[in-house]
């Protein structure tokens, strides 16, 4: 009688393979089968019944999921621990509209705002520590940092590898000075190789980021077996779901560009495969500053990311805003292949970071980036640099506040700020996909000039650090820019999270209606809403003909956001400079 595998033997089997392929051309691995029970092991797996089945293609978010992107001192308070003041805030000011926190790397570091990780298993303890971790878990999903690509060069492993000798040691990737590295990829100016004195001679570490940054070597598996460690902590501290910082760079190999590669896509498919088999309900998203369709390629099969970065749509919304024109925006949409079920884009226009620009290559003309770029720098923004392929220097992001990018348009500051804010969001929080708000678009924060000027950072810029009372005084005073962009915002995420239409995963179609009226439909899984999300990216006031979006006559339709009533037989509606309408057939409960 044929024996039935069971739900660990069928494990043990995928992940070999997937080792296999990861490993083939690596020739100091090859007893695949007990590397797979040693990973096993590693992510909390000692028996049978610790394995769960995951759902395939099974989506794991719906329309009340909405993500607040921030640090754990971005509020602060004397006496208070910040990531206390965090969650007092959010339980505060944003009560049934933020239900997940991704918490940018809130371990010690070393520089980088946190990216350069000296210990991956403790909380910086001027934030807080587990307890406070497990407490705002309570409350709110999760998503960690894995910071998987590179750890910080006064880390412990590092300082073993300078000794040569204990954990660490032979962790991180080094390459010969007359190696050919001229094809490699770089998001930054600096140069890629670092002299480092060691116990066993001069080595040459590989930095893709900067030289306090030092990139692991994925080819030695024991990398491999500490971040599934890392993993299996990070879910008992109460992560649900995982960003894979720099991810694209993961596997290097001399004399080519060492990003994208096929070994760095099966190792975040063992990484899916691994995680899904102890917590179903986690989501693993790749953070992939990368164009547009090299990006796209993280989802895999459905069986890589569950979630990608939709990082094309801050540079391209912001110009659209700014010119006026969503002829390239349109354009891309049109282009964006559904998500299959199990998948999902993650849709943010404000980070941490800044507004990349190569997401935005082969989708802008070299003169509207450069247009984008100057507009940006007229409102105060400062520009980060790379090196292109051919050595010369490329801009790399864009440094601003999202608020103070949209102060104005091409042609210089003008009266619309808010309204134009408030439409950049009302756009991304309709599209398909997981919302994602960066804490300084909730509460409207300028640019922080000074705070550049103390680090001699650009991305400081949009990292602003609020006195929590100051914060409340300006947040509870009606006259100011903070309590307007929250509120209105607030509405806008209320709204949202009750239509079954603005699911993540609901259907999508893109509307053509010109160049100065951004729209597309949204439909409900079950086909009994229908939302039209119409957007006047100009200054000017526009019509929407409503014979050019067909409403069903024998529905009753409305606007969502200012709850007004639409009649089918109406020839027109007249839009006002950056006004958004959610025209619905169905009077779901809003704000």
């Amino acid at each position: 009688m044929e024996t039935v595998p069971t739900p660990l033997n069928l494990l043990i089997n995928k992940v070999t393979h997937h080792l296999e392929s990861i490993y083939a051309d690596v020739e100091t691995v090859n007893d695949y089968a007990t590397l797979a029970q040693r990973l096993i092991h590693c992510i909390g797996i000692q028996a049978e019944h610790d394995v769960q089945i995951p759902q395939p293609y099974e989506n794991l978010w719906d329309q009340r999921d909405v993500m607040m992107i921030t640090y754990g001192d971005s509020i602060v308070e004397e006496g208070e621990k910040p990531l206390a003041s965090l969650h007092r805030f959010l339980q505060k000011y944003c009560v049934n509209t933020i239900n997940k926190v991704h918490l940018l790397p809130f371990y010690p570091y070393s520089s980088d705002d946190g990216f350069s990780v000296i210990d991956y298993s403790t909380v910086n303890q001027s934030l807080g520590d587990w307890t406070d971790i497990n407490l705002l878990a309570r409350d709110y999903g999760l998503m960690f940092d894995l910071v998987i690509n590179h750890c910080s060069a006064r880390s412990q492993w590092f300082e073993n590898f300078i000794a040569g000798d204990g954990p660490g040691s032979d962790f991180f990737f080094t390459a010969k000075l007359e190696d050919d590295l001229s094809t490699v990829v770089r998001p930054r100016v600096s140069p890629l190789l670092r002299e480092t004195e060691t116990a066993n001679g001069t080595k040459h570490v590989w930095c893709t980021f900067s030289h306090d940054q030092v990139d692991f070597d994925f080819r030695n598996p024991d990398v491999l077996c500490a971040f599934v460690k890392i993993i299996r902590d990070y879910l008992d501290q109460g992560a649900t779901l995982f960003r894979l910082d720099a991810v694209a760079f993961l596997w290097k190999i001399v004399g080519s560009p060492s990003i994208n590669l096929p070994q760095t896509h099966e190792v975040i498919r063992l990484l899916r495969t691994l995680i899904e088999h102890v917590a179903p309900e986690a989501i693993i998203i790749t953070e992939t500053n990368i164009p547009n369709r090299e990006n796209l390629t993280y989802f895999g099969n459905a069986n890589e990311a569950h979630a990608i970065y939709n990082f094309s749509l801050p540079p391209l919304l912001v110009n659209t805003l700014v010119t006026g024109s969503c002829k390239y925006l349109k354009a891309w949409l049109m282009s964006m292949p559904p998500a299959q079920n199990g998948t999902t884009y993650f849709n943010f226009i404000a980070s941490h970071d800044g507004i990349g620009l190569r997401p935005a290559e082969g989708l802008l003309t070299d003169l509207e980036i450069s247009a984008l770029v100057h507009t940006m720098q007229n409102f105060g923004g400062r520009v980060s640099w790379r090196t292109g392929e051919m050595g010369q220097q490329k801009p790399y992001e864009i440094n601003i506040t999202l608020f103070d990018a949209l102060q104005g348009t091409v042609h210089g500051t003008d009266q619309h700020q808010i309204n134009r804010f408030i439409c950049a969001h009302a756009i991304m929080l309709g599209l398909e996909g997981i919302p994602g708000i960066y804490i300084h678009s909730l509460l409207g924060t300028s640019n922080d000039y000074d705070k550049v000027t103390h680090t001699g950072q650009n991305r400081s810029i949009n990292r602003h650090r609020w006195n929590f009372s100051a914060l409340e005084e300006a947040l509870d005073t009606p006259t100011s820019q903070h309590h307007k962009v929250l509120t209105r915002l607030s509405q806008l995420i209320r709204i949202r999270t009750a239509q079954p239409a603005f699911h993540p995963s609901a259907t999508q179609f893109t509307l053509q209606l010109g160049d100065t009226l951004f729209g597309y439909w949204r439909q409900s899984a079950d086909r009994h809403q229908s939302i039209f999300c119409i957007s006047n990216v100009s200054a000017n006031v526009e019509q929407i003909l409503l014979s050019d979006i067909n409403l069903i006559g024998t529905d009753n339709w409305l606007d969502l956001i200012s709850g007004q009533p639409i009649q089918a037989a109406d020839v027109s509606i007249e839009l006002k400079p950056y006004q958004t309408v959610w025209i619905s057939n169905r009077d779901t409960p809003s704000a």
